[in-house]
């Protein structure tokens, strides 16, 4: 019985998550918050859930957008150039981001009578996303289970692996990486020097992938 809803991007990791538990999925909902990549990524989102047969809706937070300072929603000149360790990569951040989409994702979900909601959180977003550690997962899982009739809970299988571990995965399932979305200035191809970017280029690299991912020049 598919009891999950998932919480999906359009980038790799939730594209990942998404296949890898497809027969557990009966809902996906993408968040619009006006961030840069947001017309790049929500069109995989939809791509991929439509090819499963999961159902897919778009949820707009335009209100993030106009109170929230972060330079993902700035335009691409602001995001910062080099490797997600380093300190300017803080700027990304999106204060309480994963905080707001899962508690409205707990929302949909008990309303649709699902009893999980799932994201692709991982290893690698622990040095500068408070939202992603497993102390904030497990508070806000329990916060779901204690808030809910359902007794919702999170589950965040990637929590503790590596960017490289999840490509691994996808692998194994032969996913096309070429139908996913990871630059943060959101250009006609990814810019292939921000933090994501650079994260991307060695977790295919590390995961034995060939890199189908078209960058500028």
């Amino acid at each position: 019985m598919k009891d999950s809803l998932i919480v999906v991007s359009g980038g790799m990791d939730s594209i990942t998550l998404l296949n890898e538990y497809a027969q557990d999925i009966a809902l996906a909902v993408t968040f619009d918050y006006g961030q840069n990549m947001a017309q790049k990524e929500i069109p995989f989102a939809k791509l991929h859930c439509d090819r499963l047969g999961i159902k897919h809706i778009v949820i707009p937070l335009g209100f993030m957008n106009k109170y929230f300072k972060s330079s993902l929603m700035e335009g691409a000149e602001a995001i910062p150039e080099g490797h997600y360790e380093d300190e300017n990569m803080k700027s990304t951040v999106v204060p309480f981001r994963n905080g707001i989409m899962l508690s409205i994702a707990c929302g949909i979900a008990e309303s649709n009578g699902l009893k999980k909601v799932m994201i692709a959180n991982h290893g690698g977003d622990h040095a500068i996303y408070p939202d992603c550690r497993p102390e904030f997962i497990q508070a806000m899982s329990s916060a779901m289970e204690n808030g809910t009739y359902e007794n919702i809970q999170i589950v965040a299988p990637y929590t503790n692996i590596s960017k490289t571990d999840i490509a691994r995965h996808g692998k194994a399932i032969r996913l096309n990486y070429a139908e996913t979305w990871s630059c943060y200035k959101g250009g006609d191809k990814h810019c292939g020097k921000c933090g994501t970017c650079t994260e991307r280029k060695e977790a295919l690299r590390d995961a034995g992938i060939e890199d189908p991912t078209e960058y500028e020049d």
